[in-house]
């Protein structure tokens, strides 16, 4: 039986609301004004997400910062209190395990956010199966609050402006990638970080599971009148790819290293020891075999997922994402090459499409920018 969030009820309200399996989770592709029009309403305005089949973990204790630092390749031990970091969070070869939001509290208790479909493999290699946590006696705290927590985003260039009416002036005091654990929205308790998936302004709310509801429907009640809609997860996908995010599964895998989808930003190779570390140095040293790079289609054709690409015939990587990006109103995919190809912007590709060769050509990512 497939999962359901606490805002299933609240979604058989909505007229035209289309539901599928995603990672067994049962949850709405899009709303009745579908994709394109959910696109764009967070492009311009503001649309809220039902995000609460994402996990919750929490980490506590006198060595939290410690082994966090460790588990994770970016830099725990530079974040300040209240600060939100991305990160993967890589196996000893190197390949990723999943990437992540780290909350931080204080020095001794932290949040972690990780992808719905893999919150069940995530805390057992949080809590059982890596080195630390093998070798060490003094061991944090593992709670897994998946259960207990949801959470909504709330995303789009007018989102500020809109949560600061419902939330309080102290939204506009809340810096990028920062959180505040003291709001509140229709008197319920709520912690507010203005992060997200979209490439947009937004913020990511989490409250107590059964409050979401309420939370869900006070902000839309607040809003529709000035065109918010709820968002799907069509649009989810066309707003995060447009913007270049990965996607756990797609751009970043167990055999995708994080230095191959051009996340170095996110890797600290000077932050003392961590779990990858002497795989992804060794891959920097050697040279990194692959690049994660955007095309756009020439031809006519989607490029989908798997796919593989071509030049002058032999076949050098594979599509991890394409779609058609609502803003360009072109056909786009990021592919994962090799490097050393000598390959520019504007150089042209081939891709398998459905056994027939499609040229695309390389553009700069990401596709759309607005921040």
């Amino acid at each position: 039986m497939l999962k359901r969030t606490p805002l299933f009820e609240v979604y058989q309200a909505y007229e035209g609301a289309k539901l599928i399996d995603f990672g067994g989770w049962e949850l709405p592709v899009n709303f009745a004004s579908g994709i394109i029009a959910e696109h764009m309403a967070v492009r311009e305005n503001a649309g809220l997400f039902d995000v609460s089949h994402m996990g919750e973990i929490t980490v506590e204790g006198e060595t939290s910062e410690d082994f966090l630092n460790w588990l994770l390749p970016n830099n725990v031990k530079g974040m300040k209190e209240n600060q939100c970091l991305y990160s993967p969070m890589c196996y000893p070869d190197g390949g990723v395990v999943d990437d992540l939001l780290v909350y931080k509290y204080n020095t001794s208790k932290y949040l972690l956010v990780v992808n719905a479909s893999n919150v069940e493999k995530d805390y057992k290699w949080i809590t059982l199966e890596n080195d630390w946590v093998k070798k060490e006696s003094n061991l944090p705290k593992f709670e897994n609050l998946s259960e207990s927590m949801s959470s909504v985003a709330f995303q789009g260039p007018k989102s500020t402006e809109y949560l600061a009416e419902m939330a309080g002036k102290e939204i506009n005091e809340i810096n990028f990638f920062y959180f505040k654990d003291d709001l509140k929205i229709n008197g319920i308790d709520c912690i507010i970080s203005r992060t997200g998936y979209t490439g947009e302004v937004g913020y990511e709310i989490y409250v107590d599971r059964k409050d979401a509801p309420s939370v869900w429907s006070y902000i839309l009640d607040k809003t529709k009148n000035k065109g918010v809609l709820p968002i799907g997860l069509g649009a989810r996908d066309t707003l995060r790819f447009e913007s270049k995010l990965p996607l756990y599964g797609h751009e970043l895998t167990k055999d995708i290293s994080p230095l191959e989808a051009n996340l170095g930003y996110f890797i600290d190779l000077e932050n003392g020891d961590f779990c990858g570390k002497d795989a992804l140095v060794k891959q920097k040293q050697n040279g990194i075999p692959r690049s994660l790079r955007g095309c756009e289609m020439v031809d006519k054709g989607i490029p989908r997922e798997g796919y593989k690409v071509f030049l002058d015939g032999k076949e050098v990587g594979h599509v991890t994402s394409g779609t058609k990006s609502p803003m360009l109103n072109k056909f786009c995919g990021l592919v994962l090459i090799k490097r050393g190809l000598g390959l520019k912007l504007g150089d042209e590709i081939q891709i398998d499409i459905k056994g027939k060769m499609k040229t695309a050509k390389l553009v700069k990512t990401p596709f759309y920018k607005n921040i």
